[in-house]
């Protein structure tokens, strides 16, 4: 092989297609013998009559040891080469299989994705290569869904609706995040009421959803309410409501539902607004004392300049977070009542109205408004690490 001693920018341009062929193959054999292993272990446990205690101390051992083993494996034939082959190769020893998969799993979908949102409920041809052949078919509508999604009366409330999820959902669990964290680090309890709001971050969104909906449970009149929050609203003088489906305030009845994540995101805002403020020197703070300032002017003009990097950062976070949103409206209104957004009309239109093209087309809408927030998100991720 030649040019094998010149450093990786120097390499000949046969080296160069060599240690490309190479580095493709490198990140397509880990996974694909890693899921080998893993099919044939699973086969072997499968009709293994072992007791069920042993089986599962040899699945652990089998699928983490079994993996870790490979990549042993291969990392060692890489280092066996010279020390510029090393330098190409063994990066893609672990970065590859990672690219490969993200390839197979997340981008090739997305194109796939696209593809059938240019055709109508008949879907594309079976294969791609028979529009040579057979020419395009009548089910293709070109940019048509696209068209529809910014027209139709359901995907405009949907956008409505995410918008107010961004506004309200996002910006609220930020600010008692913030609340939260300020008051518990000066708090005897600060354990203790970390933890307890933090625990509903152990909640998943649809459990979340089933408990809020006990939360919202309506009774008929001159029946004892057991929903906690009509029976505050009964015993203060007020009528019971079923509150996200009170169409008479709609589009407000969202702030019902963002009611129940922002329950979930405060407390994953607040450990990580706790970390920023503990890494707030002291110093800083003296300063600010001496000098004769409140603890409202420490606050707004030290604490919140400091850590305005973690703000924007948690803030973005959860802004992808409800631009995703399904679980929680889905269990509690179903996309009624006004309540739709964006991924539950693409539940909707791919699995019930069995619209693929018109679904995937809202699919690729909800990635295209994420893309830019996520950008964002990690260009603020290297900014925190430079400084």
């Amino acid at each position: 092989m030649q040019n094998i001693d010149t450093t990786p920018q120097e390499l000949s341009t046969g080296a160069k297609i060599v240690a490309a062929v190479v580095r493709i193959a490198v990140a397509i054999a880990i996974p694909l013998l890693a899921f080998g292993v893993l099919y044939a272990g699973f086969l072997f446990l499968r009709d293994s009559e072992a007791p069920k205690w042993l089986v599962v101390i040899v699945a652990v051992i089998w699928g983490v040891g079994g993996v870790a083993l490979l990549y042993w494996v291969f990392n060692w034939l890489v280092e066996q080469l010279p020390d510029n082959w090393i330098a190409i190769l063994q990066p893609f020893v672990f970065v590859g299989p990672a690219l490969f998969i993200l390839t197979w799993f997340l981008a090739l979908p997305t194109i796939r994705s696209f593809w059938i949102s240019l055709f109508d409920r008949a879907g594309p041809p079976d294969s791609f290569f028979s529009i040579f052949t057979d020419g395009m078919p009548a089910s293709f509508v070109g940019l048509a869904n696209y068209k529809a999604i910014f027209t139709e009366r359901l995907m405009r409330e949907a956008f409505r609706n995410n918008i107010l999820w961004i506004v309200f959902g996002s910006t609220f669990s930020v600010i008692f995040g913030l609340i939260v964290a300020v008051l518990a680090d000066r708090s005897r309890w600060e354990r203790v009421a970390k933890s307890l709001v933090f625990l509903p971050m152990a909640i998943s969104f649809v459990g979340a959803g089933v408990i809020w909906n006990f939360m919202y449970e309506v009774r008929p009149p001159n029946i004892p309410q057991i929903g906690l929050v009509n029976a505050i609203v009964v015993a203060l003088g007020g009528e019971a409501h079923s509150w996200p489906a009170y169409t008479a305030i709609s589009p407000w009845n969202n702030l019902f539902l963002i009611v129940i994540v922002i329950w979930l995101q405060v407390g994953f805002s607040m450990v990580l607004f706790s970390a920023a403020l503990k890494g707030i020197p002291e110093e800083l703070m003296e300063a600010g004392r001496i000098d004769g300032a409140k603890e409202s002017q420490i606050f707004f003009r030290i604490m919140i300049p400091y850590i305005r990097g973690t703000i924007i950062t948690v803030w973005t976070t959860i802004v992808i977070f409800t631009l995703k949103i399904f679980d929680v409206v889905w269990v509690m209104t179903g996309g009624q009542f006004g309540t739709e957004v964006i991924a539950t009309q693409f539940y909707r239109q791919s699995f019930v109205a069995r619209n693929p093209g018109y679904g995937s087309a809202i699919a690729i809408i909800l990635l295209v408004a994420v893309i830019p927030v996520m950008i964002y998100n990690l260009r603020q991720f290297r900014e925190q690490e430079a400084f």
